[in-house]
Parts: structure tokens; C-alpha cells; sequence
């Protein structure tokens, strides 16, 4: 199950997200993208950017960061084997994972 945290993009920061984005858009407020969790950073994803890599934003209380994190290169069981969307050395689980407990919760 994915963290149920949300955070609203501060002026300044949407700015330079903006500027750092392939796309030239960011969304207003993101929701933490990791397993869920009570403790530690919550990270939300802005956009992808080029080479691997993506931009983040970081925030843990009232501390609130953009971040490029190179990609999680884990890939998924089985054939298809779906790729992590998530960044390089994240905590808990990979993103199938979170759709995999979420589908045997609701079976």
C-alpha cells in the first residue's frame, strides 16, 4: 500500500521544478510515492528528466527540497517484468510490490 501523504508545491519551488522539467510542467501538489510509512521523508514525483533520472520533491516535516534521483533499475517478477518507478536505493518495497499487496487485500 503507497504512503497517503500529499504536499503542496511551494511558489518558489514550482518555479525551479518548472525550469528543471522535460516537460516545462509540474502538478501543484504530489503524493508521497512510497510504501506506506509514519516515519522519515516522503518523496513525490514531478517529472522525468533525461539520462535515467528523474525530479523529485523531498519533504519530511516542514523541510521541503526538490531532488534528482537517478531511476530504481529493479525489475518485477514474472514475464512482463514491470520496472520500479521509483529512485535508486528508495526504502520498503518497489512499486509492483505495493500493487501486489493491494490486489491480494481486495481478492
Amino acid at each position: 500500500m503507497r504512503c497517503t501523504h500529499w504536499r503542496r508545491l511551494p511558489l518558489d519551488l514550482a518555479r525551479k521544478a518548472r525550469e528543471q522539467s522535460s516537460s516545462g510542467h509540474v502538478d501543484s501538489a504530489v503524493r508521497c510515492q512510497l510504501s506506506a510509512h509514519e516515519t522519515g521523508a516522503h518523496h513525490g514525483l514531478l517529472d522525468d528528466l533525461e539520462y535515467d533520472t528523474a525530479l523529485w520533491l523531498r519533504w519530511c516535516g516542514t523541510d521541503v527540497a526538490l531532488a534528482t534521483l537517478p531511476d530504481c533499475p529493479a525489475l518485477g517478477p514474472g514475464p512482463d517484468g514491470e520496472g520500479c518507478f521509483l529512485f535508486l536505493d528508495h526504502a520498503e518495497h518497489h512499486t509492483w510490490a505495493d500493487t501486489e499487496e493491494e490486489v491480494s487485500r481486495s481478492s
